[in-house]
């Protein structure tokens, strides 16, 4: 069912309690608490620094020039550690034996002692070499490399954890090439998994002629940037989907599907399906349930027919690439690249500018039997991304942001069944 967000209760309230009307602008540093249905929902006051990701018990987040780390899910910050660039963090992931892996706009660092030191990683080829960031143009516009739209990147695979992430890029912070990383080794090497071809349309305003384009010469297949990586135990695969438009030099949304070899340290990737932008390939939130797929459609740009080819879908994975084999679980009628399925809840966020909702929640608690949308309006013009599974205390994690991608607050929501 399809539910909407004025016929839904809503309570706002403060840490004092006081009940305020839904909508009322953020008059005080406290935090933010509310409910809706069928789930709580809370941000944490102003001056809390900005949880970017957690895992279990633990929480990493930056301000204040420095880094932190939780053990008791954001309660307490038991180590701490100066970074100068903190404000310039794009990315971060605990891994499962406790090391911290965090990035700047183009560099990457890696904890093993709790934030105690830290150190540079440098990313490999699949050759070997190192895979250095380009020199830009502009100081100030390094670009993205390593900056991801969803949340979950560690994947249990054979037994061994891997973590794999795609970034999200070219669209502000500079021209940058776009890429699928891994990790076999809890983050002490990171290497290329994947990496797109020269995008004419993001290179660098002003370079020199003599300047190398961004991208991999040697591949033909190029993207704006990635919506989501994950995997399929299953099939013991990966699947990533790009963004956006044929701009003229080709597609630039596809769906990938890897196989990774790990005696060999080599990966398989073959191209499932490439479209243009009003299809439901131009996609995110990729999740397997029972032996099926299901994500969320992004889709935009012209018109082929009445309406956009929107909604959230579900079908084997062999089928992928044939519609007709399609099965649509629930239609927002909105843009969305996220969603996380965990416990049988389905969370999903709008594309705020895409949306009439301010802040949009898609929810379904009962694995797509059922569906309702909010509209969180007292957070104003927000759109969710980089979704967390839930911590120990429950609460999933999100980062909201201003139009679709620059950085706001973090928003955490508990299901109440």
């Amino acid at each position: 069912m399809q539910t909407s967000p004025l016929t839904r209760r809503r309570f706002l309230t403060g840490t004092t309690g006081t009940l305020l009307a839904p909508g009322l602008a953020r008059l005080s540093a406290a935090p933010l608490e509310g409910e809706t249905e069928h789930f709580y929902y809370r941000m944490p006051d102003a001056g809390t620094p900005y949880i970017d990701s957690q895992r279990d018990h633990k929480a990493f987040a930056f301000g204040d020039g420095k880094i932190m780390l939780s053990e008791d899910c954001g309660k307490t910050w038991a180590h701490s550690a100066p970074f100068a660039e903190a404000e310039n963090l794009t990315f971060s992931v605990i891994l499962k034996n406790g090391n911290v892996l965090f990035a700047t706009r183009e560099r990457l660092f890696l904890s093993t002692d709790n934030l105690k030191s830290h150190r540079e990683i440098i990313v490999k080829n699949r050759n070997g070499s190192d895979y250095r960031p380009h020199l830009p143009v502009n100081p100030d516009q390094p670009g993205w490399y390593f900056h991801p739209l969803d949340g979950e990147h560690c994947f249990d695979v054979n037994g061994k954890e891997m973590l794999v992430w795609g970034n999200y890029c070219n669209v502000m912070g500079g021209a940058v090439p776009v890429n699928i990383y891994y990790s076999t080794d809890s983050g002490e090497t990171v290497k290329l998994a994947y990496a797109f071809g020269q995008n004419l349309h993001f290179q660098q305003k002003g370079a020199p002629p003599d300047a190398p384009l961004l991208g991999d010469p040697q591949n033909q297949t190029i993207a704006r940037h990635v919506h989501n990586v994950t995997y399929n135990s299953a099939e013991n695969a990966f699947y990533a989907c790009t963004g956006d438009i044929d701009r003229g030099n080709g597609n630039e949304c596809h769906w990938l599907r890897g196989t990774y070899d790990a005696t060999a340290d080599a990966w398989d990737w073959k191209i499932v399906i490439s479209v243009n932008s009003n299809s439901r390939f131009k996609s995110g939130g990729i999740n397997f349930i029972d032996g099926q797929v299901v994500w969320i459609a992004d889709a935009n740009g012209p018109k082929l027919t009445a309406e956009h080819d929107r909604g959230i879908f579900r079908c084997a994975p062999a089928d992928i690439a044939d519609s007709s084999k399609h099965t649509i679980l629930f239609n927002p009628k909105f843009e969305s690249a996220n969603m996380l399925v965990q416990d049988g809840v389905f969370l999903a966020t709008h594309c705020a500018p895409a949306s009439t909702y301010a802040c949009g929640i898609i929810w379904s608690p009962d694995m797509g039997k059922t569906w309702a949308q909010y509209d969180l309006k007292e957070f104003g013009p927000r759109s969710g991304c980089r979704i967390h599974r839930k911590n120990s205390d429950g609460w999933f994690r999100m980062d909201l942001r201003k139009g679709w991608i620059e950085r706001a607050e973090v928003l955490f929501l508990k299901p109440k069944c």
